[in-house]
């Protein structure tokens, strides 16, 4: 074990919580496990456990240095004591419907309510990847970047079409890079023009467009959410610096002037998806 990591074992938040359990093993960059589920990935795009595999072979060097500089700063003290639990948050719809009309919260329970998907679904997903669990705050910061997965998908306006969640994961990578968003994002999207062929969307326009926005933007995850949901979802994007995706919107007006739906690529076992995605 390097010194480093020695500091990062020795770590403690306020109230004891250690940065980097002893017991978890330090993460090793494995890219041929990565690609093998990338593979399984461009099989099946709901594939979530896939996804979680793919991080996980595929760790930043400064990973560790991004948790101890958000999850020890008085920032993330805060966070954790006021926001122990983001999915018993954003799944109590009653709760945030309660909110002003506009706000993030409404546009968040619109976009979860209408692709039918829960907060807890993406936990039970990511726990499918059969990773262990351990009380630090490594774990913390995993399933913060997890869970505000969604809320992406609504301040950015990128779709859950096989391109939207290409440019979130580039998005992110803007905003904490990683070869896992890389990989996945700039792959899926070369896998999109290939059987797309003859399309003129501007494909790879809209992800490095998403990359760009994502660079210039603050990053969510370590916003107090409970606050942003409250506020005119118009005003959280000013104040995060979250621009536009003009050239995913070009893409799905191309798309469907050709007679594509950009949701239909979506669609589990859809002929269309699988010509699209697959490798």
């Amino acid at each position: 074990m390097t010194a480093a990591n020695r500091k990062y074992r020795n770590m403690f938040a306020a109230d004891g919580t250690v940065l980097l359990h002893p017991d978890r093993p330090l993460a090793k960059y494995r890219p041929l496990r990565a690609l093998r589920n990338f593979r399984m990935l461009m099989k099946d795009k709901e594939d979530t456990a896939a996804v979680f595999r793919i991080f996980q072979s595929l760790p930043p060097k400064d990973f560790l240095a991004r948790i101890a500089e958000l999850a020890l700063s008085e920032r993330g003290t805060y966070l954790r004591q006021t926001e122990p639990c983001l999915p018993e948050i954003l799944d109590d719809h009653a709760a945030l419907r309660r909110t002003p009309k506009g706000s993030l919260a409404h546009a968040y329970c619109d976009f979860m309510e209408a692709e039918g998907l829960t907060a807890a679904g993406l936990v039970a997903e990511s726990e499918r990847a059969g990773r262990p669990r351990y009380p630090d705050l490594v774990e913390w910061y995993i399933d913060r970047s997890r869970d505000t997965h969604d809320l992406l998908h609504v301040l950015t306006g990128y779709g859950r079409d096989a391109l939207g969640e290409a440019s979130v994961l580039l998005f992110t990578h803007g905003q904490a890079p990683s070869h896992g968003h890389l990989l996945i994002g700039y792959a899926g999207a070369a896998n999109i023009k290939k059987r797309a062929e003859g399309s003129r969307a501007p494909v790879f326009g809209a992800v490095r467009e998403a990359h760009r926005i994502g660079k210039g933007a603050l990053p969510l995850i370590a916003q107090p959410i409970r606050q942003l949901l409250e506020r005119p979802i118009a005003d959280v994007r000013a104040e995060l610096r979250i621009a536009s995706p003009v050239k995913y919107r070009e893409c799905h007006e191309i798309w469907r002037e050709e007679g594509i739906d950009p949701y239909d690529l979506l669609a589990r076992g859809n002929d269309q998806t699988a010509e699209l995605l697959a490798a």
